[in-house]
């Protein structure tokens, strides 16, 4: 009998070792952060399908979660495009941030990475009409601006100008010290708040040190609830934010407070912050399926990285940290030369996956294959045999990665599914769940300016051996 319940015992050990095996985890350490050249499971084959083009350098793409089919595609010198189920373009635009201020448009598109960046709507935006964007505002000198709209129930596809002045409302504003790093992503998260991606403010290496400053909301993403009682207020800070208490005013009392209670006070800190020590998270997305976040946070010069955590993450002192400008992606910043040869505290969660540059230390050899320049994160695949798999575009080489868990390896894996010969620029859902992806021709070195650059085109990411018979797909590098 003894022996007999040993065996049982044992027997579940074994059972939940597997298990935990099995589940996603952090990495422990920087052996276990994906690179190049895995193997995810089920060896997916994709190709990228031609929805529609004609979109001037497009930053963003999305669906309204409204059951009309309708896809918009948001364009940097302020205008989001409706293209419809059909696949056929709206002409009209649905939003037009360029001609209802009488002085001109509202939006800052001096430097490549300034524009409208991003359109998120509303989980009840069929009932309700709201959507909220974020851009470049031109009056506040770049600063970014987090402005609601609702549209007209008469006339869901186009915002007059009329409209847009009635309706808008402004959330927040994000004081933009530099005119680059200026993240932009926003999204409303499956617990129903407003999640927003800000860069470090710019230049380069974090001068401000913004990453771990808790007093600015540069290098983080927040969250907020824009659901308010009264709709004066611009938002609240939802009571599970990492510091939504940790600034508040109190009495001080010196003895007979413990140390967990004093780390939680934090005089300075801002409480929209949720995870901090980002260098520019342009892109980031929800899992559909599991509601866990992926975070493509755009690097120095040496090193891209990808940033994962599960659903309903928590940590007990605070918020999550990804090491910016401590660290990029797993290795030490500054970086002075070959990673193997320097030494620097482990600062934060490490990246799940990361991808080196052309050139991946300073003074190091230049690689032939696996590198890129720029992370863009598109979504998270749960088809054609993908599951989980977060999609990321590098805009310089037009490599397409899936990053994601192998059960049967016990750790993360980040394989090239495909390269093609195009500079994307952001990803997104329709309402299917198939990933999109949008691609422009504005090269730093060679922007014409938002309106003038060659067009891009909207792109549906599918199984490549599903691909619509007479459909264009996306040029492939070999």
């Amino acid at each position: 009998m003894h022996r007999t319940a040993s065996g049982g015992i044992a027997s579940l050990i074994l059972l939940f070792a597997a298990s935990a095996v099995a589940q996603p985890r952090l990495p422990a350490n920087a052996d276990e952060v994906a690179r190049p050249g895995g193997d995810l499971p089920g060896d997916p084959k994709i190709a990228l399908v031609k929805v529609a083009d004609g979109f001037r350098d497009p930053t963003n793409v999305t669906n309204a979660g409204d059951g009309s089919g309708r896809i918009f595609v948001v364009e940097r010198a302020g205008r989001i495009r409706v293209v419809r189920k059909d696949g056929t373009v709206q002409e009209e635009p649905f939003l037009d941030l360029t001609n209802f201020n009488p002085l001109g448009t509202d939006v800052m598109t001096q430097f490549v990475e300034q524009g409208l960046y991003a359109v998120a709507f509303h989980p009840k935006f069929k009932e309700n009409g709201y959507f909220y964007v974020h851009y470049a505002s031109l009056p506040f000198n770049g600063d970014g601006l987090i402005v609601r709209f609702q549209v007209d129930p008469e006339n869901p596809d186009f915002l007059t100008p009329e409209r847009v002045r009635e309706t808008a409302k402004v959330i927040m504003r994000i004081p933009q010290p530099w005119y680059n790093h200026n993240g932009g992503q926003i999204e409303f998260g499956p617990d129903g708040y407003l999640y927003i991606a800000s860069g470090d403010g710019g230049w380069e290496g974090d001068p401000l040190e913004a990453g771990q400053d808790l007093s600015t909301w540069l290098g983080k993403i927040l969250r907020i609830d824009v659901d308010v009682p009264d709709d004066r207020i611009p938002y609240l800070i939802p009571p599970d934010n990492p510091y939504a208490e940790a600034g508040k005013e109190r009495l001080m009392f010196l003895f007979g407070i413990s140390e967990e209670e004093f780390a939680r006070i934090k005089t300075r800190v801002r409480p929209e912050i949720w995870a901090i020590g980002l260098r520019n998270p342009y892109e980031f997305a929800f899992d559909p399926k599991t509601g866990d976040i992926w975070i493509a946070d755009v690097g120095q010069n040496h090193w891209e990285e990808v940033n994962w955590l599960p659903a309903g993450y928590t940590q007990e002192l605070g918020a999550a940290n990804f090491g910016w400008p401590l660290m990029q992606a797993s290795k030490c910043h500054p970086m002075l030369g070959d990673p193997k040869e320097q030494s620097c505290p482990q600062v934060g969660i490490l990246p799940v996956a990361e991808y080196p540059h052309q050139q991946p230390w300073p003074g190091g050899p230049k690689l032939k294959d696996g590198w890129g320049c720029s992370v863009q994160g598109l979504g998270v695949a749960n088809y054609g045999g993908m599951e989980g798999v977060y999609l990321v575009a590098d805009w310089c080489t037009g490599r397409i990665w899936g990053a994601g868990w192998s059960e049967e390896k016990g750790g993360w894996q980040f394989e090239e599914l495909l390269r093609v010969d195009l500079m994307i620029t952001a990803g997104g859902y329709d309402e299917d769940g198939y990933v999109l992806a949008v691609n422009a021709n504005n090269f730093y070195l060679d922007d014409r300016g938002a309106d003038a650059n060659p067009p891009g085109a909207l792109w549906r990411i599918v199984p490549a051996d599903e691909v619509p018979e007479g459909a264009e797909t996306a040029p492939v590098v070999r």
